[in-house]
Formats: structure tokens, C-alpha cells, sequence
């Protein structure tokens, strides 16, 4: 009786919560303390700034807060300084960004301590990969924000307004300054009049909050737009094609960013088709664009189906380039050097191009992380790469140094996320993405910024104090941390390393279902496929063993790396365990670091994957009486799918791979309860990746 009575009492509970969708992701309306605001100079961003402040102030009560534009020599760029009363920044943008610091501190309790903020990168961009039709590849939310189908898709209504406003608001309050509207895989018509005059709506929207459009292009534009027999980067024709195209672009939106580019990868038209080279493609593009101001980000993201190891093709064609390609083009490499997987070593690019500005791109919206299914926080897997050290200038070289412009001068620095933001009321799918697309802000802003720190900040801008009333606690702040605060962030830092656990461990990769790349389907090599958008590709599991030989004596793709990290990911000895079958094949009998054989250790890690995601259900609930029932039931939801996945995950895996290992799964773990020949039909699809 007791049990059902706490049972009874506990969905009591959670019916009388105040109710939360998500809409508001971390920007949740507060009872504000009344303030005055005072600033010389009025403008719709400064505008907004005051606003912000007058709605969300928690500070002293009748505080006064001042909001001062003027030369401070330890600015840079939209960098700002704060005190508990005032904001200075050189830029209204700063002062913008300074505001919802403060207030941001003043919710999270971080000391204001008055030094200067300046932001790691310049260009800060979500990178969105909508189509002109509304729907969004890779998009797990709904259909974009910017774009819709049917005989009136290009006439703005308030409802978009008032979308596009609520998104450029979240941006500004973690720093992101750009974003572009469209798919890499870019149809010609972004570029039409009828299109432009959507995007002049969407940028009048978007800059008071500081944010900068850009749009992606289809490289053969000229020949299909222009009606030209070449789009060759170098006849005259299409040079002055592109000359007039982003003129016209300029009287549109004056402050218009640039370009982004996916060319010569996929199927998508680029200078390779011509015989030239990127650095053709990009410089015809940043010539039309220098005049203005623009940028061009050129994406590195290419491989074709006869290369031995897809892993080494990007630095294979782009090292040969270093030098080549104007101040005003940055190339955009994925974190890792095949495409955005649960753990990858990071992309060989980072700090091997000295002459060139590169810019990380990480993916936000989870394409091989589980959609909008699992809860997995990837600020702890950017954080791995960015803080990985290259060697390239010595010890301390690492990926985010190598980027920012703290080691190569670059004239240009950015950083790209590619979105998960769509039309569902909590904008991600799931309510604990959103907390994806606030890491990614935060680290774009500042690089060395710390998972837990980003994860304890969502959280209480997130979840604090909905319930305070309800519930009645005498000693709530104390009450709330224990019990809320610190096991939901742990479970949000444990989360990226247990989806490694129960889908990719010790450095498998690409063993996704064809099906969307969400679940398992390490068979999938369907005949006349191209053998690298098929798994057995990249985990070569036999009889002998299982791994992808990347060492000197494999496709030696250790050695595009620095020394001596090369050596180091060479010798088995020293290749980190997180690498291991990323960089090499071993026998099933091999003793890892545990003291077990490889086939034991790919038995327990991945029952300690389904083990973890099943203790996040049990974090959850007892963390319910702490959120209001609409968030509760969606995330609980959510992680029964997580943990059935998890399990149907470790099943696929185990019994294919046990084929070729001929080993036993060790009698203490729990058995498979899925069959794999019934798994393996269930699994259909293109295996396209993108």
C-alpha cells in the first residue's frame, strides 16, 4: 500500500506542476525585478538589450544598469565587460551579448567578476540544411523555419515573423551571430529573385539580433539559373555571372554574409568537373564577394568511391591547396575525418594548413546519434576534439588554438553547427537537444569553456524553479541541486560516452542501419553499393579479427597526422583505446587494457552502454517531482525508446560480429533477446550519408 500510495502521490504531483513545453527553450519567462536602464544611444539592437533587461532583471531591486558603447583596448571584436550595474561593450552587438551574460549570471549564480569577454571565433554559424520545399535533411524537429511548400510558400506571414524573432533571440543569448538558410545540398533557385525577397524578410528579422544570413550555393548556378554552356570557374562568362548574381544578392541584403559551398562531393557539381581544383572554385566565388565584404566557406567534406580509405581524402586533396585560396575564403572541415560519428580522432586539416583560415563544423542535430530519440549531450565530444592537441607547433597545438587564430594568423575565424532547429513547439525534437544547440553557442564564444559548466548552466536556466510553489520545500535551492541539479547533469555528461558504449566502441565507426543512420546494421553491403557508404567497409570484421589498418603498414593514415601523435597512433602500445579499431585490425584474442580479449571487451562495453542508458531512467524519474509533467513524460518517453535501442543496439552488434569471432558472449552479461536474422530484414535502406 505504501509504494502505491508514494506511486499516486508522485503523478498528483506531477499533474498539478505548472505546465512547460519547451518553446522557451532557456529563455523562460521570469518575474522581473524592477530596473532602470540608461543608454545615450537608442538603435533596435540596443533597443532590444534594454528590453531584455526590463523583463528579466534579477538583480537588486530599483538597480539602475547602464549600457555604455565606447573604445576598451582588451575588446575585440563583440567582446564586452561586465560589473554587477553596468555593461560596456565597443559594438551595440556587444553590449547585446553583454546583457544576456549578466542576466544569465544572475540566474546561474556566477560571480560577475568585470574582465573582458571576447568571443574565441568571429563568425559564430548554424549552418541549417532546410530545402526550398520545407523539409530539412538530417532534421529531426519538423520542417524548417525559414521555408515552406504549397502555392503560397514564399508569402511571409506574422506566425513566421514571429517565429524567425524567437530564433534570433535564442541565438543572440549564446552568442551565435550567424546562420544559413539553406541545404548544402543547394538547389539553384535560393539564388532567384522570388527567393532573395524571402531572405531580405528573414534578414530584417534576424539583424537587430546580430545575426548575419548567408546562403548556400549550386556551383553549376550559371549553366542552370543563367542559362551558360559552362559553370567552369575560369571562363569569363561565369565570372561575370556571379559578379552580377551577388551584386543583386547586396541590393537585397546589404549586410549579407556570403556564401557556403558543397562542391565536387556526392554528386554535387563543382571545379572538379571543369578539370580545376577547389581553390579555383572558391577564389571565382570570394572575387564577387570581396568587394562587399563577403566570405566564402568552402567545405571539405569529399571522397570518392575508389579511394582506399575514405578517412584520408579531404587532406589528400586540400594539403596540395594550402596558399592557394584568397584571405576571404575559410575551409569548413568536419570535427572528424569521416563524418560526424559518435567518436571520431579528429580531422587531420586541423593546424596541417598554415596558409589557409579553417573552421571546425560540428554537427547539432544527431544525425548518427539516435535523432530525436536518445538523450545524448554532445558538448563533451566537442570539447574532446577542440581540446585535442595536434603537435603541429609544437606541444599545446590543438584544435581549437589551431582554428581561433591564437597560432595561424587567419583573417577570418568561424566556427559552423550544423542546426537542429525545426518547427516542433520545442524546437529539437527532444527537450534535452535544445541543450546541443546552447553548447554549441557557448563553446563557438568561448572554446575553452567546460561540459560540466554548459551543462549546469542549461539546467538552471532550463528547469530551476518551476515547482518551488508547488512542491513547498522550505530549503529548495539545496534540495533542488541534490536531487535535480547534480544526477541530471551526470547523466547529461555520462550520456555521449554511453551511446559510444552501446553502438560504437573502441573506435568501431559507420556501423549504422542504412535506414536513416540510426540504427544498428553492421551487415548492410548491399551488391553494386559502393563499398564506403557500407559498414563492413570501415570494420573489416573476419575471421582474423576486426579494426580498419590505418597504420604505416594499413593505408597509413596515421602519418597525415603530426609527430609524435603519428607514432603514437601507430603503435599499438599507445594508440589510445578510444581509437583502437579506428586505427587498427587486431585478432579477436588481442588482451586490452582490462585484461580481457577483444571480443570480451566488445561484449562488456557494450552491455555497459545498455546499462548506463538504463540508469538514466531511473535519474529521470526520481527527478520528476522537479519538472512539470509535459517535459517529464516526454523525456521519460524518450529513454524507454533510448533503452530499447540500446539493447536492440548490443544484440546486432554482438551476434553479427560473433559470427566471425566464434567466441562466446561471457556467461555473467545478459543474453540477446533479439534475433539477428530478424534484425537484419528489418533493416532497409539507402545508406546515403551527407
Amino acid at each position: 500500500m505504501k509504494i502505491v500510495f508514494n506511486i499516486l502521490f508522485l503523478f498528483m504531483v506531477i499533474a498539478g506542476l505548472a505546465q512547460e513545453d519547451g518553446h522557451q527553450l532557456w529563455l523562460r519567462d521570469k518575474k522581473a525585478r524592477p530596473v532602470t536602464v540608461v543608454c545615450s544611444k537608442n538603435s533596435p539592437t540596443l533597443a532590444i538589450a534594454k528590453q531584455e533587461l526590463q523583463n528579466g532583471w534579477q538583480g537588486e531591486p530599483n538597480a539602475s544598469v547602464i549600457l555604455t558603447l565606447k573604445k576598451d583596448k582588451a575588446l575585440k571584436d563583440d567582446g564586452f565587460r561586465l560589473s554587477k550595474n553596468e555593461v560596456i561593450a565597443e559594438t551595440e552587438k556587444g553590449v547585446l551579448y553583454g546583457v544576456y551574460e549578466l542576466l544569465r549570471r544572475q540566474q546561474t549564480g556566477e560571480a560577475i567578476t568585470g574582465e573582458a569577454e571576447n568571443p574565441s571565433y568571429q563568425i559564430r554559424i548554424l549552418n541549417h540544411w532546410d530545402n526550398p520545399n520545407g523539409s530539412v535533411e538530417r532534421g529531426y524537429a519538423g520542417n524548417s523555419i525559414f521555408w515552406c511548400n504549397g502555392p503560397d510558400s514564399l508569402t511571409v506571414t506574422e506566425k513566421d515573423k514571429k517565429f524567425w524573432q524567437e530564433y534570433a533571440r535564442a541565438n543572440a543569448s549564446i552568442g551565435i551571430n550567424a546562420s544559413v538558410l539553406n541545404n548544402v545540398n543547394a538547389s539553384p533557385k535560393i539564388i532567384t529573385p522570388e527567393y532573395l525577397s524571402r531572405v531580405k524578410s528573414i534578414a530584417d528579422i534576424l539583424r537587430p539580433y546580430g545575426i548575419q544570413i548567408y546562403l548556400s550555393v549550386n556551383f553549376s548556378s550559371p549553366s542552370i539559373l543563367g542559362k551558360l554552356k559552362t559553370s567552369d570557374p575560369l571562363d569569363k562568362d561565369v565570372i561575370k555571372w556571379w559578379n552580377d548574381k551577388v551584386k543583386e544578392i547586396y541590393s537585397y541584403v546589404p549586410d549579407f554574409g556570403g556564401f557556403l559551398v558543397k562542391a565536387s562531393s556526392e554528386g554535387q557539381p563543382g571545379p572538379q568537373d571543369f578539370g580545376r581544383t577547389h581553390a579555383d572554385g572558391a577564389n571565382l566565388l570570394a572575387d564577387a564577394l570581396k568587394p562587399y565584404g563577403g566570405i566564402v566557406m568552402w567545405r571539405a567534406f569529399v571522397y570518392s568511391p575508389n579511394d582506399k580509405d575514405r578517412a584520408k581524402q579531404a587532406y589528400n586533396e586540400f594539403m596540395p591547396l594550402d596558399g592557394q585560396f584568397r584571405d576571404n575564403v575559410i575551409i569548413q572541415v568536419k570535427n572528424g575525418p569521416v563524418d560526424f560519428q559518435p567518436r571520431e580522432p579528429f580531422s587531420p586539416l586541423f593546424g596541417a594548413m598554415k596558409q589557409t583560415s579553417v573552421m571546425p563544423e560540428l554537427q547539432v542535430t544527431m544525425e548518427y546519434l539516435g535523432h530525436d530519440k536518445y538523450l545524448v549531450f554532445l558538448s563533451t565530444m566537442w570539447e574532446e576534439v577542440l581540446q585535442s592537441d595536434t603537435y603541429r607547433q609544437g606541444e599545446g597545438s590543438t584544435v581549437a588554438r589551431c582554428t581561433d587564430g591564437s597560432i595561424y594568423p587567419q583573417k577570418y575565424t568561424a566556427m559552423a553547427g550544423v542546426a537542429n532547429v525545426g518547427l516542433d513547439t520545442n524546437w529539437c525534437g527532444h527537450q534535452f537537444n535544445q541543450a546541443n544547440w546552447y553548447a554549441f553557442g557557448r563553446l563557438a564564444w568561448n572554446v575553452n569553456l567546460k561540459s560540466e559548466q554548459i551543462a549546469d548552466e542549461w539546467l538552471k536556466l532550463t528547469f530551476y524553479g518551476a515547482q518551488s510553489s508547488k512542491l513547498g520545500e522550505a530549503n529548495y535551492d539545496a534540495d533542488w541541486s541534490a536531487n535535480f541539479l547534480t544526477p541530471v547533469k551526470q547523466m547529461m555528461l555520462d550520456s555521449r560516452e554511453a551511446a559510444v558504449n552501446f553502438m560504437t566502441p573502441l573506435g568501431l565507426h559507420h556501423i549504422m542501419s542504412a535506414n536513416g543512420h540510426y540504427g544498428p546494421g553492421p551487415w548492410w553491403a548491399p551488391k553494386g553499393m559502393r563499398a564506403d557508404w557500407t559498414p563492413p567497409y570501415y570494420h573489416k570484421a573476419g575471421s582474423d579479427g576486426i579494426g580498419f589498418d590505418r597504420t604505416k603498414t594499413g593505408s597509413d593514415a596515421v602519418s597525415q597526422y603530426h609527430e609524435p601523435l603519428a607514432s603514437q597512433l601507430n603503435d599499438i602500445n599507445t594508440c589510445p583505446e578510444k581509437y583502437l579499431l579506428w586505427f587498427h585490425h587486431l585478432a579477436w584474442d588481442y588482451k586490452v587494457k582490462s585484461g580481457r580479449n577483444l571480443w570480451d571487451e566488445l561484449c562488456y562495453r557494450y552491455d555497459e552502454g545498455v546499462n548506463q542508458v538504463r540508469s538514466f531512467q531511473k535519474v529521470w524519474d526520481k527527478a520528476g517531482v522537479y519538472v512539470d509533467s509535459t517535459r517529464f513524460l516526454e523525456v521519460q518517453r524518450k529513454l524507454r525508446i533510448q533503452c530499447v535501442n540500446a539493447v536492440l543496439w548490443k544484440d546486432a552488434c554482438l551476434l553479427y560480429f560473433q559470427q566471425f569471432s566464434e567466441m562466446p558472449i561471457p556467461f555473467e552479461l545478459e543474453r540477446p533477446v533479439n534475433n539477428l536474422d530478424v534484425m537484419m530484414h528489418n533493416d532497409r535502406g539507402d545508406g546515403r550519408s551527407h
